[in-house]
């Protein structure tokens, strides 16, 4: 009995051995594909534990997740106005057909990534070829999008990857150009605000204009009122006069010498020289009727 238990536990390290090497696990997030002497046997999409034959197979893994490719420096890309812009953007993308991958790039990550910057930048530099530097900007930039992303998908389609979305997080334009268009903005928004000033001078020029016509036709429509409103009042005192006269003219000289003396004499200090025997001061002497 002694004798086989080295021989049995022999035999169940053996199994062991080779269950270890039969079993492998594939995780949710991942792919997996099961080589037989370097050809593709299978590819393996569902998780769980898998068998394989020992020795003879082998495994390697591909990530499934959500991979982003984000280029370090801005991209330089020329619109058909024939100006440079510098385009930040980056991709999301993943590995859709583990297989037809693997034959396109040996697993390797990098090639992949490199093969997928250079469509999305050679799709983005024809897009931006056709449209201006304020479509780009912000007129069409959506649009552009998709339609990249669309063609982007059509050429990952042929390398087993699949293309999530593909954003531009900035355009700008060169030092050099920047510095141009600002100062071709600065001098464009001083032309439309000298042009506003000389417009609204004029404007001004021209309400003052009709401001001092409206008052001058007012001032000469007052005088002219008042002058009426004046004579009409001349000819009604003139008329009563006429008439006071006419009932007794002795009383009407005399109210009229009175409103003379009220005149001259109405300061202290006024000074007349006329002789005393003058008729204006007749009725000072007595009445005007013993003076007669």
């Amino acid at each position: 009995m002694n004798t086989r238990l080295p021989l049995i536990a022999g035999l169940l390290l053996f199994v062991v051995v080779v269950a270890s090497m039969s079993l492998f696990t594939v995780d949710q997030r991942q792919f997996a594909l099961v080589f037989q002497l370097g050809e593709i046997k299978r590819v393996v999409t569902e998780p769980g534990i898998k068998l394989k034959w020992p020795m003879i197979q082998n495994v390697r893994y591909f990530d499934r997740r959500t991979l982003t490719l984000d280029t370090p420096e801005p991209e330089l890309f020329q619109t058909s106005e024939k100006k440079n812009v510098l385009v930040d953007l980056f991709v999301k993308w993943r590995i859709a057909d583990a297989e037809l991958y693997y034959k396109s790039f040996n697993a390797d990550e990098a090639k992949a990534a490199n093969r997928l910057e250079q469509t999305v930048t050679s799709g983005l530099r024809e897009e931006f070829g056709k449209r201006t530097v304020h479509e780009v900007v912000s007129g069409e930039r959506a649009q552009i999008m998709e339609d990249m992303r669309r063609k982007a998908e059509d050429d990952a389609k042929k390398y087993g990857m699949e293309i999530i979305d593909v954003r531009v997080k900035r355009v700008d334009l060169p030092a050099e150009v920047s510095d141009s268009v600002y100062r071709r903005m600065e001098a464009e928004r001083k032309r439309v605000a000298n042009e506003l000033r000389s417009t609204g001078g004029a404007e001004a020029e021209k309400i003052k204009a009709d401001a001092e016509r409206q008052r001058e036709v007012i001032v000469a429509e007052a005088y002219r009122d008042a002058q009426r409103i004046k004579g009409e009042g001349d000819a009604k005192a003139s008329a009563i006069y006429a008439e006071a006269f006419g009932k007794n003219p002795e009383f009407y000289r005399f109210y009229r010498s009175l409103d003379a003396y009220r005149q001259s004499f109405r300061n202290k200090s006024d000074v007349l020289v006329v002789d005393p025997s003058s008729d204006f001061f007749r009725y000072l002497k007595g009445s005007g009727r013993d003076s007669k």
